[in-house]
């Protein structure tokens, strides 16, 4: 029992999809449908991109590119600015998470020199809306990004003509906020001796350039797979541990969830009727109350307007904590360490990422 509920407290997520796709089995039983409802393309970009990614983590390639930015930190302030910049546009190629993943560990460490706990929850709440902001600008950025490119067959024009504005906004107003971290000196220890085998480095760099070749649909998926099993299998199949399988099957029970909620000629109905010339504001809303991954993937049944759902379920990582997972990674990473003020670390999260969201929205005419 104390497994099951350890389980429970770490996936709550995947738990609920399963728990939802179970209870739409039985309104809709499966039957031959059923295969058509997992997006296979999907599915594979995001077990590719997570092998690449935990390649270059598994040969400190990160580390090392951050010791070299930190060298440049002096304060509190410029360091907050450094790990912004950081999660702002490394979230662009690696996704949101996997930045947060990456960085936020770091800026814990780095914090342990630096005796301001009012500064270290400010900087990790500006790097996860930095990272949340930084990879909308992408269709590889995050997952709901990279279902939406592919399930509405979006054209890289269209794409970056959609969200390159509201980011650029963003990355102003996330500079603006770094201004409220002080300029008090800081000296953060970062090893920077750590050598980094160019074979591995070359391979992972190849194949994460496949991943992007997959995306912008310009080497059939299939291809995409193969290669990361054969690069991770030779140069260490223990990588493939690191790979999200949760992730992967959280999305498989919303694929299902929602292909089952589609044939429902009543919900059918009611999202239509209710999304019509308002994809924006309905997928920010909702997304403040189951995340906007699954957002996107049950919103998108039920409009043609992929553009429009497209910045809603984006911003809409803003707000809650539960909006954008990734804002979960952040804040789990934090609990964990020493001294941490969980509370106060609500109460900033909650007040930085609202404000975010209500000057976007105004910026975009939502509101």
């Amino acid at each position: 029992m104390n497994k099951i509920m350890k389980f429970i407290k770490a996936q709550p997520t995947l738990v609920i999809a399963f728990a939802a796709t179970v209870v739409t089995m039985f309104i809709i039983p499966p039957d031959a449908e059923y295969l058509g409802y997992c997006n296979r393309t999907v599915l594979i970009q995001l077990f590719c991109l997570m092998a690449a990614v935990a390649g270059f983590r598994s040969i400190g390639l990160f580390e090392k590119a951050t010791s070299v930015l930190l060298k440049q930190a002096g304060t509190v302030r410029r360091l907050g600015v450094i790990l912004t910049l950081i999660c702002f546009f490394s979230s662009m190629l690696l996704t949101n998470d996997v930045a947060l993943i990456t960085f936020v560990p770091l800026t814990l460490l780095m914090y342990s020199y630096i005796p301001d706990e009012k500064s270290r929850i400010f900087t990790i709440v500006l790097e996860t809306a930095a990272a949340n902001l930084g990879s909308m600008m992408t269709p590889f950025g995050n997952p709901q990004n990279l279902y939406l490119y592919d399930m509405y067959k979006l054209s890289v024009g269209d794409f970056f003509g959609t969200m390159m504005p509201v980011g650029i906004f963003s990355l102003i107003l996330l500079m603006l906020l770094c201004l409220m971290l002080p300029k008090s000196k800081c000296a953060a220890k970062i090893n920077e001796h750590q050598e980094i085998s160019k074979l591995k480095c070359g391979a992972y760099i190849a194949l994460f350039l496949m991943c992007l070749l997959t995306v912008f649909r310009v080497i059939p998926d299939w291809v995409c797979l193969i290669a990361a099993i054969v690069i991770i299998a030779v140069l260490n199949w223990r990588l493939l541990l690191k790979v999200d399988y949760y992730l992967l099957a959280t999305f498989v029970c919303f694929f299902v969830f929602v292909g089952n909620i589609a044939r429902i000629e009543d919900v059918r109905g009611f999202f239509s009727e209710v999304l019509a010339n308002r994809e924006m504001i309905v997928s920010v809303l909702l997304s403040q109350v189951i995340s906007n991954v699954p957002a996107a993937v049950m919103l998108s049944e039920f409009t043609e307007n992929g553009r429009s759902l497209l910045l809603g379920v984006n911003i809409g990582g803003l707000g809650t904590i539960i909006a954008s997972l990734a804002s979960l990674i952040s804040f789990q990473y934090y609990r964990s360490s020493d001294g941490a003020r969980s509370g106060k670390y609500m109460l900033v999260f909650t007040a930085v990422n609202f404000s975010l969201l209500m000057i976007i929205m105004i910026f975009l005419g939502i509101v």
